[in-house]
């Protein structure tokens, strides 16, 4: 089990892997499959936020569901404070789901229309035995925690709401439980810039009071750097490049990485781009590129590139990158 600075990791991702099949014809045999994530290994640490960056059809949002067990992975492990998840009996999995909790990319969505606000956040305690009194009690005071005033909004149905307020009575509805690890799949994509802005600060809030750990879902490089201590970049399935958010800012080295940061908007008008840095559409996931998925968007590509996928290599005491160009690097990295 590795650590940092002596603490074990409350969240172990190990070679984690997910195809969908496909079907098709009469009998509706497979015909092919969709390889969703593929080998995909991470560690998160107590009170950390891990980034997770990349274009959309990534696997990003699949790469949640697994980690929750929503979804049963193909191969690999995920264990929680040193606990298998996906061993872990039906009972034992509800009890583990108190301690993680996922936030959905859609606001609305993921509500129910029929229940009222202060009942949809107090359902999940409903479902793990709470009395109706007390959950409902614990209900309006996580709506106040969140800026929603329990007075003006507990009675209140999901239509009635704007998107922010939608997105902040699903964190109440995920942080009720006092969860110690909050899964967040592009929580405020939905959302206009001025309101991004106020829930990202919630989360920022948040996490230091209750001392959580997040895993942070986004394709936006702005907001991933703002939220992130580390990042982990992802392309078509696979982790090409991961490190702290700064050394990844300073000097990312993954192609993929730097065409990401090339083509994030800049009011400098002295950056204004006069070319994609990227070119083409991602491959298709059923049928991807052989040995490095993004060599048939790079323009770096060498015939090796073809031959075997390039291992992530460490080209810095918080970085590593799955590249060939950085293979002299890698060598004498500390």
């Amino acid at each position: 089990m590795s650590t940092a600075n002596g603490t074990p990791p409350l969240l172990e991702v190990l070679r984690l892997r997910k195809h969908f099949p496909l079907r098709g014809g009469v009998l509706q045999r497979i015909h092919a499959w969709v390889r969703a994530v593929d080998d995909v290994s991470f560690d998160v640490y107590p009170a950390e936020t891990l980034g997770i960056v990349g274009e959309s059809g990534c696997g990003k949002s699949t790469l949640a569901r697994l980690i929750l067990r929503l979804i049963e992975p193909d191969a690999g492990t995920v264990r929680f404070a040193g606990e298998d998840v996906r061993g872990a009996s039906p009972p034992r999995m509800k009890r583990l789901r108190r301690d993680m909790q996922l936030v959905f990319q859609d606001p609305y969505a993921s509500l129910n229309p029929r229940l009222t606000i202060e009942d949809a956040v107090a359902f999940s305690l409903l479902v793990h035995g709470t009395p109706r009194a007390e959950a409902r009690e614990r209900a309006r005071a996580m709506l106040g925690r969140v800026g929603l005033d329990p007075r003006l909004y507990a009675r209140r149905y999901a239509h009635e709401l704007s998107g922010g307020q939608r997105q902040r009575v699903n964190i109440a509805r995920a942080l009720v439980l006092d969860p110690r690890l909050l899964v967040l799949d592009e929580p405020v994509s939905a959302l206009d810039k001025s309101v991004q802005a106020q829930v990202l600060n919630l989360l920022q809030e948040l996490k230091a009071e209750r001392a959580l750990t997040y895993v942070f879902i986004s394709h936006d490089l702005n907001v991933i750097e703002y939220v992130s201590g580390r990042v982990l970049v992802m392309y078509l399935g696979e982790v090409v490049e991961t490190g702290t958010a700064d050394a990844l800012a300073r000097s990312p080295k993954h192609p993929y990485t730097q065409a990401l940061f090339a083509s994030a908007p800049s009011l400098d008008p002295d950056r204004r781009m006069e070319r994609p840095p990227l070119a083409g559409d991602p491959p298709n996931p059923i049928d991807p590129p052989s040995g490095c998925r993004f060599r048939t968007r790079c323009a770096f590509a060498m015939p090796r590139c073809a031959e075997a996928p390039p291992a992530l290599r460490q080209v810095g005491a918080t970085h590593e990158v799955a590249c060939y160009l950085y293979e002299a690097e890698a060598a004498v990295a500390p």
